[in-house]
Parts: C-alpha cells; sequence; structure tokens
C-alpha cells in the first residue's frame, strides 16, 4: 500500500515532521512537534497513534493553542478504510448541527408552474423544468443540493448516472423528491453537509475556537454518529473509520482515541 507525505513546518522549531497517512491524499493540518517522530499507519489502532489524546483534552490544547486567534476554525478529518465496504461510493452526507455553522450551498429544484415559483421564493438558485434537466446532462451548471417534484421526477431519472455517483440524485427516501418544495429547501438550508474526498477521508468543520466546548464536542459527536449510520447502510459491520484527527486553523492535528 503506498503512503502519502503532508509535511507542515512546525512553529516551535526550524524542521518540520512528516506524517504518513496511508490510502489518504490530504488531511488538513496533520503536525507534530519534534518529539512525535514516529508515524501513524493503517496497522496501528487509532488508541496507539503518537499524541493521541481524548477529544476533550485534545480541544484543550487547539484553544490554548490558538487562544490569540479566537475566529480560528476547528476541524476533523475522519479516515475510512473504502476496502471494508462491499460497494465503495463517496461519503455525503448531511447533517443539523447543534450549534449551526454557516455553509453556502446552491439549490438546484427541478419544478414546473407554482412549485417553480415557490422554489425560487424560498432561495433556490437554480430552478427550471425538461429544459433544465438538458443542461444538467450537458454539464452547464454546479450545484450543492438538488430537489424534484413528484411529476418531474419520471424525466429526472434519466440524469441517475450522472447525479447518482455524486450523491446528487433526488430520492422519495431522502425527502427531496417532494411537493412540499418550501419546506425541503428550508430543511436543505439549515443542513449541514458532510463530504468526502475520493480517498474516503471526511473533512469538515465543527466549530470556531472561541466557542464553548460543548457546542464544538456536541457537533463533533453528530458528525461522528452520522458516520455510524452510513456505515451500517453500506454493510461495514467494522474496521471502516480508521484514524479521526482534530485541527485548528493553523494549529497542530491530533488523533483522537476511541473514535471507532
Amino acid at each position: 500500500m503506498s503512503s502519502i507525505l503532508i509535511t507542515r513546518a512546525v512553529p516551535t522549531a526550524s524542521v518540520s515532521r512528516t506524517l504518513i497517512v496511508s490510502g489518504a491524499s490530504h488531511i488538513s493540518h496533520q503536525t507534530f512537534t519534534p518529539s512525535h517522530r514516529n508515524y501513524a499507519t493503517a496497522k496501528k489502532a487509532p488508541s496507539s497513534l503518537p499524541g493521541a489524546m481524548t477529544f476533550t483534552d485534545a480541544l484543550a490544547v487547539l484553544k490554548a493553542k490558538e487562544v490569540s486567534k479566537p475566529n480560528h476554525l476547528v476541524e476533523v478529518h475522519i479516515q475510512t478504510n473504502p476496502k471494508v465496504e462491499k460497494h465503495s461510493q463517496p461519503i455525503r452526507t448531511s447533517v443539523l448541527l447543534q450549534k449551526p455553522i454557516k455553509q453556502e450551498s446552491v439549490i438546484l429544484v427541478f419544478a414546473e408552474g407554482k412549485f417553480a415559483e415557490e422554489a425560487r421564493a424560498s432561495g433556490a438558485q437554480i430552478v427550471g423544468g425538461p429544459e433544465l434537466i438538458k443542461e444538467v446532462e450537458e454539464g452547464k451548471h454546479k450545484f450543492d443540493k438538488c430537489i424534484s417534484t413528484p411529476g418531474m421526477y419520471p424525466s429526472v431519472t434519466k440524469l441517475a448516472r450522472i447525479l447518482g455517483p455524486k450523491g446528487l440524485m433526488p430520492t422519495t427516501k431522502k425527502g427531496t423528491v417532494t411537493e412540499d418544495i418550501v419546506g425541503v429547501i428550508k430543511a436543505q438550508t439549515a443542513a449541514f453537509d458532510v463530504r468526502g474526498d475520493k480517498n474516503g477521508v471526511v473533512h469538515t468543520i465543527i466549530g470556531k475556537v472561541n466557542w464553548e466546548q460543548k457546542d464544538i464536542e456536541d457537533n463533533y459527536q453528530i458528525i461522528m454518529n452520522q458516520m455510524r449510520v452510513l456505515a451500517q447502510e453500506r454493510f461495514v459491520k467494522k474496521d471502516w473509520i480508521k484514524n479521526v484527527y482534530i485541527s485548528s486553523t493553523q494549529g497542530p492535528g491530533i488523533p483522537l482515541i476511541n473514535n471507532a
């Protein structure tokens, strides 16, 4: 198995340290002090990673290091193991966080008539009927969320090969095929998107340094619980979440223990 090298200069020394994360193309801010000379590999359990801490302790360290930068972000980076899945697909899900994080999303709605008017009035940026299906097929639009009315859905299904792999295909199960356009757009606007890269690594914000510790921890737990739900949906029994790291905008990356 090949490994990706991620290097970042350590502020307290003139040298930098390198973290090897097997199977990941990028994990933000994975920095260790010169005392951390070992490497994190897929063969090691999360609790044995150099410098591994509980979430509470790791967050306290980040808050102390970023005390002069209260608006810096707190992030988590979740490394999954796509090899244990029966059918590996990009990670894409949404959650309702305990303390919301503002996130700009482009919403596309397949609708006509009064439903199209409601969609535009509710803030959907891209709205249309059959002509919009062709435009999406031609790759003319970039969007983060997709909704369809039941009347448009039979025609929208021809886009399944395009929208499906991106996790954007409207479905009745997800509630994105509906006549309640206003309600769904409000819910989609409030939802926070969590996405993984092509190597199955999720990079997501969970708060800011100056937030209360409980708010940040609650957001973290919500995201981790949703990752466990995804594991069940993907028929993964164990070993899907390999390692989890917490970092701040400019602070060190700290591996967490007991994260699976």
